[in-house]
């Protein structure tokens, strides 16, 4: 067996990460075929048979998980090395942010930004994944939880309020049922089981069952949107749809959860002109829209 390329293990060790070829190939910039004619190679020159491949995703095996184990951290190692110079052109950043948090809240502020800004190029990254500062080629990210997060700069933007929501379908279809008695609407059930803090604190009586349950918030904003049922809506993606009409507040009431929405980036991208803009804009743009949900819930409260 000859010398392999560092090319090869390099891309062996993305797709052993990652556990998907088609997510390994977008990160390399490169075509499932491709990156799938490499694995091959490896194996080829290697004479081993390092992935196990099924409908969803790929498996390493025993001589592939021995492979990663030898090599795996010396990339690491290189990543590590690197991110200190991921902050490319000054004028250019990166942003990674949750698909929600981004179409909902963030993309119809960001023509104040580009118009403030002109010389700011931007490249936002919509992921429900955590990005890894180390490895990944992003300059700052927003999160939802409760922070910090150990090893990166953690900034609260603001908190998230939630209220029980539903479509004007809904809303004729009841004709004229209680809003504040929720126990006698359809419920859906939401990803974070908020429901049975909600009537703890409402002093409500809950239902026996649920219309449905949806173990992510896009489906669950969706089912309320199609008139399925009521959903405890996160106010940052379901706010604009109200203020659009599509849906209604019911009740009387916000409540605000433990989590929250941060701005995380590693330290050594502090220095970064294009993140010292865009952080200025952000956290000014955060400050107001948290003063309106204050002021939305202390006027319903």
């Amino acid at each position: 067996m000859g010398r392999v390329s560092l090319d090869l293990l390099q891309q062996f060790v993305q797709v052993a990460r990652l556990g998907n070829l088609s997510r390994a190939a977008e990160q390399a910039n490169l075509t499932v075929s491709a990156l799938s004619h490499q694995v091959r190679q490896l194996e080829q020159r290697l004479e081993r048979r390092l992935f196990e491949r099924g409908p969803r995703g790929v498996q390493l095996t025993a001589e592939g998980r021995r492979l990663l184990e030898a090599v795996g951290h010396h990339f690491e190692g290189i990543d590590r090395a690197m991110a200190g110079f991921r902050c490319r052109r000054e004028n250019a950043l990166t942003l990674s942010a949750i698909p929600g948090v981004m179409s909902s809240w963030l993309v119809p502020r960001l023509a104040r930004l580009v118009a403030a800004h002109p010389e700011l190029e931007l490249n936002l990254q919509s992921s429900v994944e955590l990005v890894n500062f180390e490895r990944d080629p992003v300059d700052a990210a927003m999160r939802y939880g409760r922070g910090p997060w150990p090893g990166l700069v953690t900034e609260r933007l603001f908190g998230e309020w939630i209220a029980p929501v539903a479509s004007p379908a809904l809303l004729a279809r009841m004709g004229d049922a209680d809003p504040n008695d929720l126990g006698r609407w359809p419920l859906l059930g939401d990803p974070g089981d908020r429901w049975p803090d909600w009537f703890a604190a409402t002093g409500g009586q809950p239902p026996g069952r649920y219309v449905a349950h949806f173990d992510n918030t896009d489906a669950l904003q969706r089912g309320a949107l199609e008139g399925m049922g009521v959903a405890l809506g996160r106010m940052v993606m379901a706010r604009p749809l109200v203020e659009a009409g599509l849906l209604t507040v019911l009740g009387d009431r916000y409540q605000q959860i433990p989590e929250a929405y941060f701005l995380v980036y590693p330290e050594h991208a502090r220095d970064h002109a294009g993140l010292r803009i865009f952080r200025e804009w952000l956290l000014c743009e955060a400050g107001k829209y948290a003063e309106a949900m204050s002021q939305a819930a202390r006027v319903t409260a």
